[in-house]
């Protein structure tokens, strides 16, 4: 008698390209603007109370929104013109245009053009940007991560004010994840700084933070943006992975690694940006050849993913990385 072996494969992930359908407020509230709703975008991120992670994270999926079609943001701020959350999306929706202007590439394969789209928009935010920090309340550190995030376009303006911004948004939320990730990374060999650098921002702020911070895992972030740096950088093949993979297994690599996850899994919390951390951890379990624990991740992320843009530094686009990947670890 024959065994039908399929049933027993996982099913494959369903590849989201929204990547919020485990926030039905947002969701919903992200269609009903869609509609010119503005009014549900409020109350949405209203919702979110001082939450600042999750109203950061939905700020940023309503940008994205408007960096398509910005109809409704106008319509906000012809009736509510001083709205703090309303021109912080306003600034935000320009400087997500200046990023997808550029693209994710290295800058060999980023052309003139796509360059300067980059620095126009980012430009046109910087005003935009300057009324959303004068309107934020007291305790929103918000406009100051967007204000780290313009630093990418202008080296001069990250060098005069940067330890100033950095401190007022530690100062607002010490422990915010944003603030710290776009502080570790202007600090990259790639950006403005040096591994040591971007090393030391990680590991200084991992030590201090809680357990169960989104922050406590920067080190790990680092040492996949190290092994992307030196082994990956506009290579291509299994050569480079390999390389890749060699690093990542190196004792010290592996200690440090563990320890910062283990102290991240001691007191997990419910947070929205858990589905970004569990991918950082699963492109480290693959890329270090740790099958076992890469299937446990790949399963704790479950059947509907937004594959994250990370996956495309080690693989051709985010998605066959992750899909890639998420076979390998269940010996498909």
């Amino acid at each position: 008698m024959s065994v039908n072996t399929s049933a027993r494969l996982p099913h494959t992930p369903e590849l989201d390209s929204d990547g919020i359908f485990a926030d039905e407020p947002l969701r919903e509230a992200r269609e009903r603007v869609r509609r010119g709703d503005w009014q549900a975008a409020r109350k949405v991120i209203e919702d979110a109370g001082q939450d600042w992670e999750l109203r950061g994270l939905r700020i940023g999926w309503l940008g994205l929104a408007a960096s398509e079609d910005d109809g409704w943001v106008d319509a906000w701020l012809r009736a509510e013109p001083s709205d703090p959350t309303a021109v912080l999306i306003q600034a935000g929706t320009l400087i997500r245009r200046a990023i997808l202007a550029r693209g994710i590439a290295s800058t060999a394969k980023t052309t003139a053009e796509q360059f300067q789209g980059f620095y126009t928009h980012m430009e046109a935010a910087a005003p935009v940007l300057r009324r959303a920090m004068e309107l934020a309340g007291p305790q929103d550190p918000m406009p100051w991560a967007d204000k780290l995030r313009t630093m990418f376009a202008d080296q001069q303006a990250r060098e005069g004010s940067f330890d100033e911004v950095y401190a007022e948004a530690r100062r607002r939320d010490p422990f915010n994840f944003e603030v710290h990730l776009l502080a570790v990374q202007l600090r990259l060999d790639k950006w403005f700084g040096s591994h040591e650098q971007s090393f030391a921002a990680a590991r200084e702020i991992a030590d201090a933070a809680p357990a169960g911070s989104g922050v406590v895992l920067l080190p790990l972030y680092a040492h996949l943006e190290y092994a992307k740096r030196e082994y990956h950088w506009d290579v291509t093949g299994d050569e480079p992975k390999a390389a890749c993979a060699a690093y990542l297994r190196r004792p010290e690599v592996e200690e440090e690694v563990d320890r910062v996850i283990a102290k991240w899994r001691t007191d997990t919390p419910d947070s929205a940006l858990v589905p970004i951390l569990l991918q950082w951890l699963a492109i480290y379990y693959t890329l270090a050849r740790r099958r076992g624990q890469a299937k446990a991740v790949f399963d704790e992320i479950g059947p509907r993913v937004r594959p994250r843009h990370d996956w495309a530094y080690f693989w051709e686009t985010p998605e066959t990385g992750y899909l890639t990947s998420w076979r390998w670890a269940n010996g498909i």
